[in-house]
């Protein structure tokens, strides 16, 4: 089993921590990856471009005049795509992009994204995150201490004043371990883990 050193907010250390090597020693699957981020990454989008037909034109209920002797050409709806104000003939209308992938293919591929970080030496884990008040300040602080940057950190549970106190922070996201996704963990150089987000991880993702 590998292992990883335990530290506290103020960057000493206070332990070690055995990680499970079916969640952070597997074999790096970038494959697996790139389709997780695909699918993340497609699923945010919405197709925006959308134009009304015939049916959707408000009015329109009344022959505009009788079908014969005016003269004029038939007319049976003021909606129609060739009258001005009229529907859109074959216009666009909201694209879904949406993809899925199976249960265990997510899976694994947080697998993956998880065991590049620890060979990287790109996570750090943390005994517990607790601050006093929420705090702009005192949230850098701890980072400065920790010697860390552009960080995804990770909690087991709810916590207001970190939440709170990360929000106007730059390149600093904060994500309960139920979020936790392989576009953050590559986008964010380094991994901050609390010790319960570590024994939740593990949960959920151990073979």
């Amino acid at each position: 089993m590998a292992s990883i050193d335990v530290v506290d907010i103020k960057n000493s250390k206070i332990g070690k921590l055995e990680l499970a090597d079916s969640v952070f020693g597997v074999d790096v699957r970038s494959d697996l990856m790139h389709s997780s981020v695909r699918v993340q990454l497609l699923n945010r989008r919405g197709g925006n471009a959308c134009t009304k037909g015939r049916s959707e034109v408000r009015g329109g209920g009344a022959k505009p005049w009788k079908q014969k002797g005016t003269g004029r050409a038939r007319a049976g709806t003021a909606t129609s795509p060739v009258w001005v104000g009229g529907g859109t003939a074959f216009g666009p209308k909201p694209k879904d992009y949406n993809l899925s992938l199976n249960k265990k293919t997510k899976r694994a591929a947080l697998r993956s994204a998880l065991s590049m970080k620890f060979q990287d030496k790109s996570i750090v884990v943390l005994d517990d995150f607790q601050l006093a008040e929420a705090k702009t300040k005192s949230f850098v602080g701890v980072l400065d201490a920790l010697n860390v940057k552009k960080t995804l950190l990770v909690l087991g549970s709810e916590n207001a004043n970190v939440s709170l106190s990360s929000r106007n922070v730059k390149d600093v996201k904060v994500l309960k371990t139920e979020g936790i996704n392989v576009y953050d963990l590559l986008k964010y150089d380094t991994l901050l883990l609390t010790k319960d987000a570590v024994a939740k991880i593990e949960e959920v993702l151990v073979k």
